[in-house]
C-alpha cells in the first residue's frame, strides 16, 4: 500500500473567518460596523429617550459629574468621541470657553445630524466642529488635544484596544482620557433586578416608545459583553495611559475611567 498522500490530504485547512460580538451574537468581524450602524441610525432620534430607559433618567446625572470632575478648563482642545447627540459637548462647552475647541466626533452621520441639529438650536455654535470618524482611526496629528472623552461608545467600537491606543496618540503630554461606560453591576443583590430591568422591561419599552425592541435588545447586550471595570484599566495600560483608575458610579452600573499621557 502506497504511504504517498493526496494533494487534497496535504491542502491546509482555510481559516475560519475572523469573528466579534454583536450582542451576544458571534458575527464577522468587518459586519460589526454596519450592524451597529443600523441600531443607531435607528435609535439616533431616540437617543436621549433610549439612555433614559436604560439608567432610568440617571445618566443625566453620570454625564454632569464625567464633566465636572474632567479638569477641563478654558482654552482646551476636546475631543468628544462617539458624541452623537451632543449632550457631552453642550456640557463641555462653557469650561472651555471661546478660546477654546470642541470637536465631537462620531462613526454614524445620523448621531452627528441630530447632535448639530440639537446644539444650533440651543445657539451652541462657536467653538464646535462635527466630524464623522472611526475611534479606531482618527484623522488628527498626534499631540492635538487637552482631553480626549468618550461616554457611552466604547462599548459598540469593534476593536476597543486599537480605539484606546488611537485615543492616547493623539493626546498631549499631560492631556487625559475619560471614559464613562455601562459596566459590571457589583453588589450581587442587585444584579439580578438589574438583568430583569435590561432584558425583560428594556425591550418592551424600545417597543412601545420607539418601535424597536431589537435594537434596545442588542444595547442591553453590549453591556454584559463590555470588558468590566479591572479589564478597562489593564486595556487603558497596554494603551501607554498612566495613572490608570476609575471609579464606579450607581453600584458599577457605570464607571469612569482614565488615564493620562505622561
Amino acid at each position: 500500500m502506497s504511504n504517498e498522500t493526496t494533494p487534497t490530504q496535504n491542502a491546509p485547512a482555510e481559516p475560519a473567518p475572523a469573528t466579534t460580538h454583536f450582542g451576544f451574537r458571534d458575527v464577522p468581524l468587518q459586519d460589526k460596523r454596519k450592524l451597529v450602524g443600523e441600531v443607531f441610525s435607528s435609535v439616533a432620534r431616540k437617543y436621549d429617550l433610549m439612555n433614559d430607559l436604560m439608567s432610568l433618567g440617571i445618566h443625566r446625572i453620570w454625564k454632569r459629574y464625567f464633566v465636572a470632575t474632567s479638569g477641563v478648563k478654558r482654552g482646551d482642545r476636546v475631543l468628544d468621541l462617539a458624541g452623537g447627540t451632543g449632550d457631552i459637548a453642550a456640557l463641555l462647552h462653557p469650561h472651555v470657553g471661546d478660546s477654546g475647541e470642541i470637536v465631537i466626533g462620531d462613526i454614524n452621520a445620523d448621531m452627528l445630524g441630530v447632535g448639530r441639529d440639537r446644539l444650533t438650536d440651543r445657539g451652541l455654535v462657536r467653538g464646535l466642529e462635527y466630524v464623522q470618524m472611526d475611534a479606531e482611526a482618527l484623522p488628527f496629528p498626534d499631540g492635538h488635544f487637552d482631553l480626549v472623552t468618550i461616554a457611552f461608545g466604547l462599548r459598540n467600537v469593534t476593536d476597543k484596544q486599537q480605539a484606546l491606543n488611537e485615543m492616547f496618540r493623539v493626546l498631549k503630554t499631560g492631556g487625559r482620557a475619560l471614559v464613562l461606560e455601562f459596566s459590571e453591576v457589583k453588589p450581587a443583590w442587585f444584579r439580578p433586578i438589574y438583568d430583569f430591568h435590561s432584558f425583560k422591561v428594556l425591550p418592551k419599552l424600545g417597543s412601545l416608545f420607539a418601535g424597536d425592541p431589537d435594537s434596545y435588545q442588542y444595547l442591553a447586550e453590549s453591556i454584559r459583553k463590555h470588558p468590566p471595570q479591572d479589564e478597562l484599566r489593564a486595556m487603558m495600560e497596554k494603551a501607554g495611559f498612566a495613572r490608570c483608575d476609575y471609579r464606579n458610579l450607581s453600584g458599577g452600573i457605570c464607571a469612569i475611567h482614565s488615564g493620562y499621557r505622561v
